[in-house]
């Protein structure tokens, strides 16, 4: 019945430090708006101060959370806040336990946070669907030590809550499971003790990025416009490892004295931001890279940071889908990324792009020079991308494949209620 709430639940929602599930979201929640739903997202107060806001008419909930942990310092809770933090939010609970006129619930997140929103949907006997958007079966050994590093020092009090909201079985008891990549699809697949997986990848907005301005893009950051630019837009974490490719280009700049960089995105771990800059800073080409700040989402700049690169680069060490691919292709750029999760069946190699190991600085430089010295290939791949985008990755043919999820769930709920 058009006009119920979507109740949508990421983990934060905050404008400065947006990524790929705000950018989900947001075109998502505007396709189900379309359609005469009543899309919400409810979320943490994580990285803002806002308890109410909107979003191109979208409401925005946020409540009061905690990390149950003793001993947490303030640094700590800030690391949490900006990646994989497993907080706890009793307010938004009650919140969606109250919520009326619900049709289904929709959690953007695991452990406690995706438990809490599985009971409430159990409580109010809605269907309860759970998007996998960092990944879960497929994140690197590495990256989880990361995260268990950021507690380091602490004692853990929220194991009951944990039990409580039966966070162990968000993904066993959820009326579908959504992955991004194939490769997170098939492990789930064999991991899963049921068959209420799918797999839907992210889309693109094919006019957005059809229009940037390059070349004013170039004279705001003084970049010549004679000048060969690989870029890549995406956080600043060891998981993006824009430490490889940054290599990458000190090895290739001497060979090519056109040849710049840009590094751009919201800054997730400090300490490997300073070891980039200190790189940076020793290097003799210094001049030739850009490393800004996260580009607004609203507004023209994501768009004419696309226009004014030649190539984009991508050399994440594990990846579920890889949004800035689309945007990329969208804006008619070939890509240069790493063989690691879903960007492996994303990207056809040699045909919109080109694949190199992950970690492997030569790999990367080699297929960044194999483009750099053939602009006409560089040209035909970016087409082919742009071509692929506009096919099969537009938002309206993703919303779509998801209401088709939502309405398989909500036969699912109808049948454990009876009611079929």
């Amino acid at each position: 019945m058009a006009g119920q709430r979507i109740i949508h639940v990421p983990r934060r929602f905050v404008s400065h430090e947006w990524g790929g599930t705000e950018t989900v979201l947001h075109f998502l929640t505007q396709e189900q708006r379309q359609k005469g739903w009543k899309p919400e997202i409810h979320t943490s107060l994580a990285l803002s101060r806002e308890k109410k806001d909107e979003q191109d008419g979208v409401p925005i909930h946020r409540y009061g959370y905690t990390y149950p942990y003793f001993g947490l310092t303030a640094g700590q809770r800030q690391s949490m806040d900006k990646k994989g933090g497993n907080l706890v939010s009793f307010a938004l609970f009650l919140a969606l336990v109250r919520a009326q006129n619900v049709r289904l619930f929709h959690a953007h997140a695991l452990k406690r946070l995706g438990g809490e929103v599985l009971t409430a949907a159990r409580l109010q006997k809605k269907p309860f669907i759970v998007t996998l958007h960092g990944g879960v079966f497929q994140v690197p050994a590495d990256e989880l030590k990361q995260m268990e590093e950021s507690r380091s020092g602490t004692w853990e009090w929220g194991k009951a809550l944990g039990l409580v909201f039966r966070s162990r079985h968000v993904l066993d008891d959820a009326d579908a499971v959504i992955c991004l990549g194939q490769d997170e699809f098939d492990t789930a697949r064999k991991t899963l003790p049921h068959d209420r997986i799918h797999l839907i990848g992210n889309g693109v907005d094919p006019h957005r990025f059809s229009s940037g301005d390059g070349a004013a893009f170039r004279r705001q950051h003084q970049i010549p416009a004679e000048a060969q630019v690989v870029a890549c837009y995406s956080r600043f974490d060891p998981q993006k490892d824009q430490a490889t490719l940054l290599e990458a280009f000190l090895d290739l700049a001497i060979r090519h004295p056109q040849l710049y960089l840009i590094l751009a995105g919201p800054e997730t771990v400090p300490a490997y931001v300073r070891t980039l800059d200190e790189t940076i800073a020793a290097s003799p080409y210094a001049n030739r890279i850009r490393r800004l700040s996260s580009l607004p989402f609203t507004g023209s700049a994501l768009a004419d940071a696309y226009a004014g690169c030649d190539i984009f680069a991508l050399a994440s060490r594990h990846e579920p889908f890889g949004i800035v691919v689309l945007e990329a292709w969208a804006s008619g750029k070939p890509v240069v990324a790493a063989r690691a999760g879903g960007l492996q069946k994303l990207i056809t190699d040699g045909t919109d792009g080109f694949h190199f190991e992950v970690r492997d600085v030569a790999g990367c430089a080699a297929q960044l020079e194999r483009l750099l010295s053939d602009p006409a290939q560089a040209h035909a791949m970016g087409e082919k991308g742009r071509v692929n985008a506009l096919t099969n990755h537009t938002w309206t043919a993703i919303a779509e494949r998801i209401e088709h999820v939502y309405q398989q769930a909500e036969q699912r709920q109808a049948s454990r209620s009876g009611n079929v």
